[in-house]
C-alpha cells in the first residue's frame, strides 16, 4: 500500500474485482477499511491525475466519496467509478452527472463502470462532502458517519447483549467495536481497568474514541484476521458482535474468525460474550474453541452466548 507525497499518480477506494482487470497496483488507497490506508478527507485538492472507485452501496456515503474523489483528482483527471448493478450501479450515472460529469457508461460482469474526465469546475462537491461528514446524532447521543454500521440507531443485538452482561472487571476488549455502543455499557463497570475497543473500520474507530471519553479505553484500527498484539493478550473478558459481512455479501467464516481469535486472546479462565443473528452457525466453532460454551439469551432474532476458555 502507498501514501500520497506528490502530486500525480492514481487514487484508489477500495477493492476492484479481479475479473474486471481494472489494475490498482501502486495506487494510494484510501478506504477506511484497510487498516493503514490514507484519509480520503486529508488529501489535498487536484492531487492526482487518475482515480478509480469501487462506490460504496449507501448513498451518503457513495455521493461523500464520489465527491471527494472529484476533489481530489486535478481538472482533466480520469476517473473509473463501478458498483454492482444491484447495489448502486444503476443510480451512479445520474449522481456524477449531478456533478457536472460527462460519464461514458458500460457494464461488464454485473458491474457498471462510468469513465470520465474532471471537469473544471465540477458542481455540488461541497454539499455531498459535507453530508458524510462525521456527526453527533441526536437520536442516539452518539458520533457517527454514513457507512459506519448501524451508523443511525443503536443495533437491537448489541442492545441485547449490554442487557445480559453480568458484572465484568479487569482487562478487556471489544472485537468490531463499531461507535462504541458495547464499549459504553462496559466502562460502565467500575472494575474494568481498561478496553480495548478493535475495528477495521476507521471511520468507526473515531467515532468510538469520541463517544468513549474514559482514560480507560484505548483503540486500535486493525483487521483482527491479520493483527497481533501484546494489547490483545491474557485478557480477563472480551465483548462482541461480530460482523458477518464482508464487502457487502454475507460471510459467515468472518464471525467464526472472530471467535478463534477471541479464544486465544483470553487468559485462562476468562470469559467472551458473544451477540449473533439466529441463522449463524457459531455453535460449532465456539465449542471448538472454547472449554465451556453457555448460552445466556435469545430474543428478537439473536442468540447470545457466554464462552470459558
Amino acid at each position: 500500500m502507498t501514501h500520497p507525497s506528490t502530486s500525480g499518480g492514481r487514487a484508489l477506494y477500495g477493492t476492484l474485482p479481479d475479473e474486471l482487470d481494472l489494475g490498482g497496483d501502486e495506487a494510494v488507497q484510501f478506504s477506511p477499511l484497510f487498516p493503514g490506508a490514507a484519509a480520503l478527507e486529508k488529501a489535498a485538492d487536484g492531487t492526482f491525475d487518475e482515480a478509480v472507485v469501487l462506490a460504496p452501496p449507501g448513498t451518503v456515503e457513495r455521493r461523500f466519496v464520489l465527491a471527494q474523489m472529484l476533489r481530489v483528482l486535478r481538472p482533466g483527471g480520469e476517473l473509473t467509478a463501478l458498483a454492482p448493478k444491484a447495489k448502486g450501479g444503476s443510480r451512479i450515472l445520474a449522481e456524477l452527472e449531478g456533478f457536472g460529469c460527462a460519464a461514458g457508461s458500460s457494464s461488464r460482469r454485473h458491474f457498471r463502470i462510468l469513465e470520465m474526465r474532471r471537469p473544471d469546475a465540477p458542481s455540488g462537491l461541497g454539499a455531498a462532502i459535507s453530508a458524510g461528514m462525521p456527526y453527533r446524532d441526536d437520536a442516539t447521543g452518539l458520533w457517527t458517519q454514513a457507512g459506519v454500521f448501524s451508523a443511525d440507531r443503536i443495533d437491537p443485538g448489541s442492545r441485547l447483549l449490554l442487557e445480559r452482561l453480568p458484572p465484568l472487571k479487569g482487562r478487556g476488549a471489544d472485537l468490531g467495536c463499531g461507535l462504541g455502543v458495547l464499549g459504553q455499557g462496559v466502562l460502565a463497570h467500575p472494575s474494568v481497568s481498561s478496553l480495548v475497543c478493535v475495528d477495521i473500520d476507521r471511520r468507526a474507530v473515531e467515532a468510538a474514541r469520541r463517544n468513549l471519553a474514559d482514560p480507560r479505553a484505548e483503540f486500535l484500527w486493525a483487521d483482527l484476521r491479520l493483527v497481533s498484539t501484546p494489547a490483545l493478550a491474557g485478557l480477563d473478558f472480551i465483548v462482541s458482535n461480530p460482523p458477518f459481512h464482508d464487502g457487502g455479501a454475507e460471510d459467515r467464516s468472518l464471525g467464526q474468525v472472530f471467535i478463534r481469535r477471541a479464544a486465544a486472546m483470553l487468559r485462562k479462565g476468562g470469559s467472551a460474550f458473544f451477540v449473533a443473528n439466529r441463522h449463524l452457525p457459531y455453535e460449532r466453532v465456539l465449542g471448538e474453541a472454547f472449554a465451556r460454551v453457555q448460552p445466556i439469551g435469545e430474543d428478537a432474532g439473536f442468540k447470545l452466548f457466554e464462552a470459558r476458555a
